[in-house]
């Protein structure tokens, strides 16, 4: 399977139509559908759907989707490695690849990137968000250096660095809710209460324990994995969502944010493949958090 066929792929899979692939790409129509039958007979599957309703129109197979997946990702880590092999000997310059959930914890890699700004202007970052399943698959792939996770490490795959401060679990609500008479919110308050819960399943046990409830038993209306969505649910009054404390700014707003009582911490871990083996701008990225890690402490 060529490289470049997988580019032609893509690019069908984008413009949905082969003629107007073929003239994006500069090549003939009938050679850009030669190249997709024989990739189609290398793999032994069909890929494309050709003459939808009658229309010019491809739409991909099932197979074709899992292909359009693996192929971004396999030239997205072809781009990456060319790009770190032809970088300049003489000034160190490429990218660094972090994944992470929303959290304030997301600050200390700013102040590192900040730290190293001055010396290394031509490094770049690049956050890609998710829950923890997605943070582990794209370290796993090659696809980022670094993952912030929340969740237990398995020491035999992964390095971790414990990050000295956590974050606060507690409530966002309305400034109007009966909770919000509260300084802090304790599981019985919540237990009868419409609730906004992460899909993330590390966070699901910490707060299964902390409420000491199964999830079947509370009255949750919704989930989420990006809170600021979740926190627009809040704004309309479909009900309380459980989530870190400075994540949403409150200030000027119909929101509030109340802490668990007792209180409830999430420990957080930066993590990385053994044996990894870092571009130039990776490895510089490790020692300045290292370091500013040490200084917190």
């Amino acid at each position: 399977m060529e490289l470049r066929v997988l580019e032609y792929f893509l690019t069908v899979a984008r413009e949905q139509n082969i003629t107007a692939a073929a003239e994006s790409l500069h090549i003939s129509q009938p050679a850009l559908s030669t190249q997709l039958k024989a990739l189609e007979t290398e793999l032994g599957k069909q890929l494309l759907i050709r003459g939808v309703k009658g229309s010019r129109k491809v739409i991909l197979t099932e197979e074709g989707m899992i292909l359009r997946k693996r192929a971004e990702e396999i030239l997205s880590l072809v781009k990456r490695t060319e790009n770190e092999i032809t970088q300049s000997d003489e000034s160190i310059a490429g990218n660094v690849f972090i994944g992470t959930g929303e959290t304030e914890t997301v600050r200390l890699f700013a102040k590192v990137a900040k730290n190293i700004q001055k010396k290394y202007p031509d490094i770049q970052y690049h956050i890609s968000s998710g829950n923890a399943e997605h943070v582990l698959e794209y370290l796993d792939k090659g696809l980022i250096d670094f993952g912030l996770l929340f969740t237990e490490i398995d020491s035999h795959k992964y390095e971790a660095i414990p990050v000295p401060f956590k974050d606060i679990w507690g409530v966002l609500m309305r400034k109007d809710a009966p909770l919000a008479e509260k300084d802090a919110v304790c599981p019985e308050d919540l237990w009868d209460k419409p609730l906004i819960v992460s899909q993330q399943k590390g966070d699901n046990l910490y707060l299964r324990r902390w409420l000491r409830r199964e999830e079947s038993e509370l009255h949750i209306v919704a989930t989420y994995n990006l809170l600021f969505n979740a926190s627009l649910l809040v704004d309309e009054g479909l009900g309380y969502a459980l989530c870190y404390d400075k994540l949403i700014n409150t200030r000027g707003s119909n929101l509030c944010f109340r802490p668990f009582s007792p209180p409830l911490e999430a420990p957080a871990f930066i993590v990385w493949k053994k044996y990894q083996i870092f571009s130039k701008a990776a490895n510089i990225f490790l020692q300045s958090l290292k370091e500013l890690l040490t200084n917190e402490q």
